[in-house]
């Protein structure tokens, strides 16, 4: 924090310019998690950790922290209704513990990229981590059509108020979209009157997003070149919902990894995280954050 003094009409006045963190991280260590298929993400809530892939069907597996091991607590949640796949490639589970919770599932439907199938469903989920499946717990099914290229909501707070942030993977035309959770738990598409409430534009290859609340940062998770490499982008949400356009606090691109980054969260604390990726081994990467 610097001090500058100033004199407007004959008195000091002293302000204080913050600096905006420069954001580092580390690669602390690599484990293999097996039995999840392609590892497409993490959701961390509240000391329950949840990874969930493509494997045979979309599924999700619970683990916890225990000293420093990742320990699988043999609980295993299906994306299936009826025993046929439903989110077959989850994509983002946007989850805050009082409104609606969102999955995405982006599946690409040619070898070009440009024909994409995206839904969000809304989940009641509490239900699902009772039933193990989605007979009963999926409550809607929307079409993510004011999408491009895929759906990865994520809850953030703008103003005070919920909203589930989404963002596109791609090369071009990218955008960050706020969607309200009220009208979209009951909405068939994203592009109803009054779904989307913001968007902003934004880089390439974006995976995933995660929010830290306590910061106003939304951290858009990447690869450097379609499908490849580690990209974290820290950006100031509400810089960028006014300015139309994605405001870097500070990107790091210093992690050395060829393989597909898929997603990352915070493990209770804004130090200490998990990336996960798409390999099939050393899928789950402990990090170290310093600010």
């Amino acid at each position: 924090m610097k001090k500058i003094t100033i004199t407007v009409a004959g008195f000091a006045v002293i302000l204080f310019a913050f600096k905006s963190p420069n954001v580092d991280m580390s690669l602390q260590r690599s484990i293999t998690i097996d039995s999840l298929g392609a590892c497409q993400g993490i959701s961390y809530q509240n000391g329950r950790i949840f990874l969930y892939g493509d494997r045979e069907v979309g599924m999700i597996r619970e683990f916890k922290m225990v000293g420093d091991s990742l320990t699988y607590l043999h609980k295993e949640y299906k994306l299936t209704v009826n025993g046929q796949d439903v989110i077959s490639h989850p994509t983002g589970i946007a989850y805050n513990g009082t409104g609606p919770t969102f999955m995405g599932n982006s599946v690409k439907m040619n070898p070009e990229g440009t024909l994409w199938k995206t839904n969000i469903y809304c989940i009641d989920w509490n239900a699902l981590l009772k039933k193990g499946t989605l007979d009963g717990p999926l409550l809607n099914t929307i079409d993510d059509d004011a999408c491009i290229q895929g759906t990865r909501p994520e809850y953030v707070k703008y103003h005070n108020k919920w909203y589930v942030a989404t963002a596109d993977y791609g090369n071009h035309g990218n955008d960050v979209r706020l969607y309200d959770p009220e009208k979209l738990k009951n909405c068939k598409k994203t592009s109803d009157p009054g779904v989307l409430y913001k968007k902003f534009s934004c880089t390439p290859w974006v995976q995933n997003l995660k929010w830290i609340a306590d910061k106003g940062i939304l951290v858009l998770i990447q690869n450097k070149i379609e499908g490849r490499q580690w990209r974290f982008t820290y950006v100031d949400l509400e810089k960028s919902i006014d300015a139309g356009k994605q405001v870097v606090i500070s990107q790091v691109d210093r992690i050395d990894r060829g393989d597909e980054l898929e997603g990352f969260s915070f493990l209770g604390n804004d130090q200490t995280g998990i990336a996960v990726t798409s390999s099939r081994t050393n899928n789950v990467n402990f990090t170290k954050i310093t600010w």
